[in-house]
């Protein structure tokens, strides 16, 4: 075998789970109201994620409707309904619960790909896992 096959290294190495990355710091986020995207690779495919809070925690999920994979926001970052207590798809009106993604009315199927987060001095990162993993390396 070529010295340079044995050199090389897959294009996105893994990072170990439970790892933090930065996602943004606290005050970006408000109660029901816009959340903060980020990029986040799930299994193989580049995906598009957000964080939200909702009655003073922050939960991250895929931009995904199970119904149809399609993002969720209807304007950019905007993920509640009207109420600030749903997440909802602005394609097919699936609303979610936002403190665990499980569907809750409309046609969707099961609940959203949940990311887990932590919040400290300030500062919200996300935590990798065997399945999400960073867009770019650390």
């Amino acid at each position: 075998m070529p010295d340079t096959l044995k050199t090389m290294e897959p294009m996105h190495a893994m990072i170990r789970s439970g790892e933090p990355v930065l996602l943004c710091d606290s005050g970006d986020l408000a109660d029901g109201g816009a959340g903060v995207p980020f990029e986040v690779v799930y299994l193989t495919e580049s995906c598009h994620a957000f964080a939200v809070r909702y009655q003073g925690t922050v939960y991250a999920y895929l931009n995904r409707c199970t119904h149809v994979p399609m993002e969720l926001d209807y304007q950019p970052n905007q993920f509640f309904d009207l109420t600030g207590h749903w997440l909802i798809c602005a394609t097919h009106g699936a609303l979610y619960a936002p403190q665990t993604g499980q569907c809750r009315l409309g046609p969707c199927r099961g609940g959203l790909v949940k990311i887990e987060v932590s919040e400290a001095d300030g500062q919200v990162h996300w935590h990798t896992s065997d399945k999400l993993q960073p867009e770019k390396p650390l």
